[in-house]
């Protein structure tokens, strides 16, 4: 007989900030160890949890031109300020098919233990190492969003804010040249603020294209190959989404999310 899948078989190590921490400690966090989104706590306990897209509009709109500095030290913002308290808990001993619309909402489900106490964590990529949709990838797959390379980056974001679209694969004429995420922006500004006085940062900052800052030559998949093969690809290469090709053109891209919704 199977042994039934429980969400302890899921679960990974929790990876917390403090309610009190500077959001520049958060965001450093994220991309150190490459998460998103980062459980708050507060003594030990679950206050909700911070993306780095909140992290990244409070620390970066300014330097991107995108609104008018708070006047206040990034260093003087703390995570509390862009908490989300809307989360979701589990407990170790339940069935591992609860997590599927939960995770089909929520980028992290928090597992507790009986005195609710801190004890876990489940993402997306948890649930399909265990768990693939039994379809073909045109099923699974969502509509791929593009840009120029020679886009200012500024513009590039002002899309990623008004679209709400966390991700672009950069083209030209000649086909795809990369892809340009969330991340790769949020990297560039701490690179910034890094390497480049603060009194020229508004320059170069708008001086920035997104092939400056974009992931070059990009992996792609045929339509035809198989969904575990394209879910094994994800997990090897630590990413989160991969374009799709049908008859040499895009036809869409696949992400964690896009697999998730068809389970």
């Amino acid at each position: 007989m199977t042994k039934k899948l429980l969400v302890r078989d899921l679960m990974s190590k929790p990876v917390t900030i403090a309610k009190s921490a500077a959001m520049t400690e958060a965001f450093e966090k994220m991309l150190d160890e490459e998460v998103d989104p980062l459980i708050v706590t507060n003594n030990g306990a679950v206050m909700g949890t911070i993306s780095r897209k909140a992290i990244a509009d409070t620390l970066g709109s300014s330097k991107l031109g995108l609104k008018k500095p708070s006047g206040v030290a990034p260093a003087q913002l703390h995570v509390a300020k862009k908490t989300d308290e809307d989360f979701t808990s589990v407990y170790p001993d339940e069935n591992a098919e609860i997590l599927i619309p939960l995770l089909q909402e929520y980028k992290l489900v928090v597992v507790l233990d009986e005195e609710h106490r801190l004890i876990g964590q489940v993402k997306g990529k948890d649930l399909l190492k265990a768990m693939q949709p039994a379809t073909s990838l045109e099923n699974v797959m969502q509509a791929a969003y593009t840009i120029r390379s020679d886009e200012r980056v500024v513009h590039l974001r002002r899309r990623m804010l008004d679209e709400d679209i966390s991700k672009f694969v950069v083209m030209d004429d000649d086909g795809i040249l990369g892809i340009v995420t969330e991340t790769d922006v949020a990297r560039a500004m701490k690179a910034f603020r890094e390497v480049v006085d603060d009194k020229y940062q508004d320059h170069r900052i708008r001086n920035l294209l997104v092939r400056d800052i974009m992931t070059t030559h990009p992996l792609t998949v045929g339509i035809d190959e198989d969904v575990k093969m394209v879910i094994a690809l994800l997990m090897e290469k630590r990413i989160s989404s991969v374009p799709i090709m049908k008859d040499g053109r895009l036809a869409g891209m696949v992400t964690t999310q896009s697999l998730l919704a068809a389970l």
